[in-house]
């Protein structure tokens, strides 16, 4: 990134205290508050399985990191798969942060899946809104592509190759993230099973999902704020992803509002919605799911209470203090419960 000495005459365009400046040459600096820095932290990939554990990074187009349960004698019947995408508005983030690595490494190992990826998909503003949701299908695209031996093989794809059962499929993203498995699971629907064949998306898991409404909802106006996301962060999140000039009602952001394509038509797999009561999102979020359910699809309500936006996350809470932690376990075992029976 340039710096401020480089280009003196760079003015500040927007800025996201603590997380996010957006300057006129059109450069961003990315950070984080001090409190969150540990949560923040990149874990570098490992060969060497950690709580029976290896983490590998793909050069790959996008990149993909890799949670690969240690390798054991290939499993019969073969084991689903998760494809996960990362939150932070479209605008941060990044799936080796610690944050994520000992969320989804856990649950790679909870589920009994054959892997978890994540691929790292451009952001905004650079990369505007729907930059991320073409590299979220890329990374789709690539799974196929190992299921039918067009990619070259290397340990992690041959390990792939002979563990995972391809029509088992399932999407999972938070907050921004959630808002990219519906439009990976619309998109997939829309190009039918031939294009991906032989990967089947089984299921879709959204986790607090980062929905939003025309207006402010009655959530983001009475749940409380915390470092990070406030209604301020929401709305400049919001605006620097969008394409130029689109506002929040975006059929990206509100596929639920009037100028979104109607849900009727959108060939959905089942879906998983997590929701969190204390989420300023919260509405949007069961807003998404009325409409899903008017709209004849097949969508499971999952509600944590007393807790915010992607809780389960903060692995200090959950560690420290026991509601947290038993909320977070109770999510997991929803999430292993929609995987077993799809």
């Amino acid at each position: 990134m340039a710096s401020q000495e480089a280009n003196p005459t760079r003015t500040i365009v927007e800025k996201i205290p603590g997380w996010l400046t957006l300057y006129s040459d059109g450069t961003v600096e990315r950070s984080g508050p001090p409190e969150a820095g540990p949560l923040l932290t990149p874990v570098a990939p490992y060969n060497e399985p950690r709580n029976g554990i290896m983490v590998h990074d793909l050069t790959t187009d996008p990149p993909i990191r890799v949670y690969l349960p240690e390798k054991t004698i290939s499993p019969s019947p073969r084991l689903p798969i998760l494809l996960h995408f990362h939150g932070g508005g479209f605008c941060l983030s990044h799936p080796s942060w610690v944050l994520y690595h000992d969320y989804y490494a856990k649950l790679a190992t909870t589920l009994k899946v054959a892997a978890v990826l994540s691929p790292v998909y451009p952001l905004a503003p650079e990369h505007r809104l729907p930059a991320a949701i073409d590299a979220a299908f890329s990374a789709l695209l690539w799974l196929r592509s190992v299921g039918t031996g067009e990619v070259k093989t290397t340990s992690v794809v041959e390990q792939l190759r002979e563990t995972v059962d391809f029509s088992r499929v399932f999407l999972i993203g938070d907050s921004a993230g959630g808002i990219l498995v519906h439009e990976v699971c619309a998109r997939a629907g829309s190009v039918g099973p031939g294009l991906l064949h032989p990967v089947r998306v089984a299921g879709g898991i959204l986790l607090n999902p980062g929905f939003a409404m025309p207006k402010r909802s009655r959530s983001e106006l009475e749940n409380p704020p915390n470092p990070f996301m406030n209604m301020d962060m929401i709305d400049k999140l919001i605006a620097l992803a969008v394409p130029a000039g689109a506002t929040r009602d975006h059929p990206y952001m509100c596929p639920m509002g009037k100028t979104s394509p109607a849900m009727e038509g959108l060939k959905m797999p089942p879906l998983l919605l997590a929701v969190a009561d204390l989420d300023l999102l919260r509405d949007p979020q069961l807003e998404y799911y009325e409409a899903m359910k008017k709209a004849g699809k097949e969508v499971e309500l999952f509600m944590s209470h007393g807790m915010g936006h992607t809780f389960y996350l903060n692995k200090f809470a959950v560690e420290s203090d026991p509601v947290t932690s038993e909320r977070t376990t109770d999510l997991v075992q929803k999430i292993k419960m929609f995987v077993q029976s799809h």
